[in-house]
């Protein structure tokens, strides 16, 4: 009786090991699809079921739209906006100190993960102290306007978070890693479960 029931938590911690990471993925999904709709309430304009009398519902309609609008925007600034707008816009913005701070960090935050020039490319290796290691991403390695030269600046991202937190640390501390940025980020960013 004992191997039974000895096989059968075998069997639940592997059904769950499979079944928790699709149906959370699952809802996740479901969660923004529902939410974009939500903010956006676009299925208000297809009008009425007039059978059952409630609005009509086409569930992911709502993030079709947002995804439709950010593909058109990067197709007019790619085509048609030219460097001297973009310029005047900056402008206007560099005049609005809060709205500018905002726009910059954000800019900056998504050209680090997605832009020309991506930010946390460089994964490393961090000796913290004795026996203790952090894996980062080398954002910036030269900080001689701080009078920082043999220092470098380094982003340790966050298990199961978006968050991280940004150090200075000695060059000599530093050991690049022989993985690519994603592998590094998704390392991290699992708690070091995941595989690389």
């Amino acid at each position: 009786m004992e191997k039974i029931g000895k096989s059968l938590l075998n069997y639940l911690i592997k059904g769950l090991l499979v079944v928790v990471p699709i149906a959370l993925s699952i809802y996740i999904v479901i969660a923004v699809v529902t939410t974009v709709d939500s903010w956006l309430n676009v299925n208000n304009i297809l009008g009425v079921n007039p059978k059952t009398g409630e609005n009509r519902n086409i569930p992911g309609l709502g993030l079709g739209l947002v995804i439709s609008i950010i593909l058109i925007a990067g197709i007019i600034v790619t085509n048609f906006i030219t460097e001297p707008m973009f310029n005047w816009f900056k402008k206007i913005l560099n005049r609005l100190p809060l709205i500018n701070f905002i726009f910059s960090s954000i800019k900056d935050l998504t050209e680090a993960f997605v832009g020309d020039e991506k930010k946390f490319n460089t994964p490393i290796l961090v000796e913290m102290e004795a026996g203790i290691k952090r894996i980062g991403f080398l954002t910036q390695n030269d900080l001689s306007k701080l009078n920082l030269a043999d220092d470098a600046i380094v982003y340790f991202p966050f298990s199961y978070s978006i968050a991280g937190q940004v150090c200075i640390v000695n060059k000599n501390k530093i050991t690049p890693l022989n993985i690519s940025a994603s592998e590094a980020m998704k390392l991290v960013v699992s708690g070091g479960v995941s595989q690389f």
